[in-house]
């Protein structure tokens, strides 16, 4: 597991609503890359093994939403989940999670989780690469700080989810 201290330059390939296109599927691709997302802004970002996961779906992803004013008044501005999966799963879990502040960033190909030195194999539960679960408090694309689950390895037999929490986050936020 690689020790950095900014986030990764990357291009995210995300999806956008766009009325203009009309139809059932009225969205249009966007990049989105680091510098756009992370750069003047104090962001917090968690990061998960897949949508549509049970602890992902049950704890994770709705703990951070149901928070999410709280941590705007601790002056976040704005709280990103990461999973590498593509944009379209990535809207249609959050529509189906009711999700309207977190915002939902698709690393399709996994190239931001293989930088920041957190994609592992997880073969074992039939899913491929993906993250490793953690949280960390991005300020103008340092990281400030990074809670990492215990147990980093590929084929973990376990799903660690302990410090990765929005609870823990919130926690740190108030004492930081």
């Amino acid at each position: 597991m690689a020790v950095i201290e900014t986030v990764p330059d990357v291009v995210f390939k995300t999806r956008v609503r766009d009325e203009s296109i009309g139809g059932p599927n009225p969205f249009r691709w966007q990049d989105r890359t680091t510098k756009e997302l992370f750069a003047g802004k104090r962001v917090v970002v968690f990061s998960l093994p897949g949508a549509f996961t049970p602890t992902c779906s049950t704890s994770h992803l709705p703990r951070y939403e149901e928070l999410y004013t709280e941590f705007k008044a601790l002056g976040i501005d704005e709280v990103i989940c990461i999973s590498v999966n593509d944009a379209f799963v990535m809207y249609q879990w959050g529509k189906q999670q009711g999700a309207k502040n977190v915002f939902l960033l698709p690393d399709g190909n996994g190239e931001f989780t293989r930088k920041m030195g957190m994609l592992v194999d997880k073969a074992n539960l039939g899913f491929g690469m993906r993250s490793w679960r953690y949280s960390m408090v991005v300020n103008d694309c340092k990281i400030e700080k990074i809670f990492t689950e215990p147990g980093y390895s590929d084929n973990c037999p376990t799903d660690p989810f302990e410090v990765s929490d929005a609870d823990t986050m919130l926690k740190y936020l108030k004492g930081a």
